[in-house]
């Protein structure tokens, strides 16, 4: 089992876009996949069509109540293969409640170990910033996926954010390793893109994917309907990237 989160620090990057679609291709193809939405805005459990309202266990209960993370997957009705553990608004009151919880850091990551025999990939969808819930993910996780948004200010935030995962593999999670840099509202026709993603490349290097995700309508619209962006329009533009993406990322798996 790897698991990985998707985190960047600025919001409005396409994190729960990318971890809905990953997540959705990679079950797709047989790999049994678990969805953790450690997002207190929950984007991910809805962008799924779970009903935040029916939930009887979720991600919040784990990391303030002791529950098991078996009690909180649910498993997808949409993709064969995929499960998902919800998150609700209350998880916004769990930064203060885990203050003075003992190793508050790596209770998700205690909580995955019970399960790591379940799934072949954990994927976690963290909150645009740096509080308890993001440090239990980024202690819980092999390593980190960035998506970067093209844009101008993309590389701002950059330099804090490698710093954030430098920091994490220092004190609590030293195998913490980029798993990759994800363009994402990419358009080729404007200059500005194509310098971002110049600029992105000379940072990372070999750690930016190949596959852009581009500006897509489609794509913007599916998670208003609760659905992958398979299921809502396999035939767009954001269809073809996701799905080139997760063979993309499974090539660099080596499987």
């Amino acid at each position: 089992m790897k698991s990985i989160c998707i985190f960047n620090q600025k919001g409005g990057v396409g994190k729960t876009t990318t971890n809905i679609n990953l997540c959705a291709y990679l079950a797709m193809k047989g790999y049994r996949v678990l969805v953790i939405d450690i997002d207190p805005q929950g984007n991910t459990t809805s962008g799924l069509g779970i009903d935040k309202r029916k939930l009887k266990s979720s991600i919040y209960n784990v990391l303030t109540e002791d529950k098991s993370l078996k009690d909180a997957i649910i498993e997808s009705q949409l993709v064969k293969n995929m499960f998902v553990v919800p998150s609700t608004m209350e998880l916004a009151g769990a930064e203060v409640e885990l203050n003075s919880k003992e190793n508050r850091e790596t209770i998700l990551k205690n909580k995955i170990e019970e399960v790591k025999d379940m799934f072949d990939f954990v994927l976690i969808d963290c909150p645009p910033s740096l509080g308890f819930l993001t440090i239990n993910a980024l202690s819980a996780s092999k390593s980190v996926l960035i998506p970067i948004q093209c844009e101008f200010y993309a590389l701002e935030g950059v330099g804090q954010l490698v710093q954030t995962i430098q920091m994490i593999k220092k004190s609590l999670n030293k195998d913490l390793e980029i798993e990759g840099v994800l363009m994402t509202m990419y358009d080729a026709r404007t200059k500005l893109c194509n310098e971002v993603v110049g600029e992105v490349k000379n940072y990372f290097k070999d750690k930016v994917y190949k596959t852009y995700i581009p500006r897509n309508v489609r794509l913007a619209e599916s998670p208003s309907f609760g659905l992958p962006i398979m299921l809502y329009d396999d035939k767009c533009k954001g269809a073809d990237a996701y799905e080139k993406l997760a063979k993309e990322f499974l090539s660099k798996q080596g499987v």
